[in-house]
């Protein structure tokens, strides 16, 4: 374990140009739409990556969400927080690590009413490294530990 937690710092002092962002606590980019576009509801109730579309947005804290259907809008109009993706949108296993990551938004966990997404790329697969973990509990209980002092840091 003590390794791929030092693969993951190494990766994160390496790729910090690449991906850096600003220092709010989600992971978005200077358009301020949240999850690449990807709905929430879908992530959370369906446990589906389903892109939104524009006509269907809402707002919340300064953050655009899209949706696929006006129900789905109306659904998280009525309980924003519900739909918020953990530890901001960034990479649920950098969290767990001690860094921020941007993430693919198709690699992602659905459990107990909640989402985790995941880095991945050539070099890393986050999200099965998580799975390799096999003890969710722990981890999650290790990386809302280290958000609270990463949501608050510039990447």
């Amino acid at each position: 374990m003590k390794q791929i937690i030092f693969t993951i710092a190494c990766f994160a002092v390496i790729s910090t140009s690449v991906i850096a962002q600003d220092n709010k606590a989600n992971n978005i980019d200077n358009s301020n739409i949240a999850l690449d576009g990807y709905s929430p509801v879908s992530y959370a109730d369906l446990a589906l990556a389903q892109k939104g579309v524009k006509e269907y947005k809402s707002e919340y804290e300064k953050v655009v969400y899209y949706f696929t259907s006006s129900d789905q809008k109306n659904t998280f109009d009525k309980n924003p927080t519900k739909y918020l993706p953990q530890y901001g949108g960034y990479c649920a296993f950098g969290a767990y690590a001690g860094a921020k990551f941007r993430t693919d938004p198709t690699k992602f966990i659905s459990k107990d009413g909640k989402y985790f997404l995941f880095l991945n790329n050539l070099e890393l697969d986050a999200k099965q490294l998580w799975l390799n973990e096999k003890n969710h509990n722990k981890l999650v209980s290790a990386a809302d530990g280290n958000w609270i002092k990463l949501s608050k840091t510039h990447n």
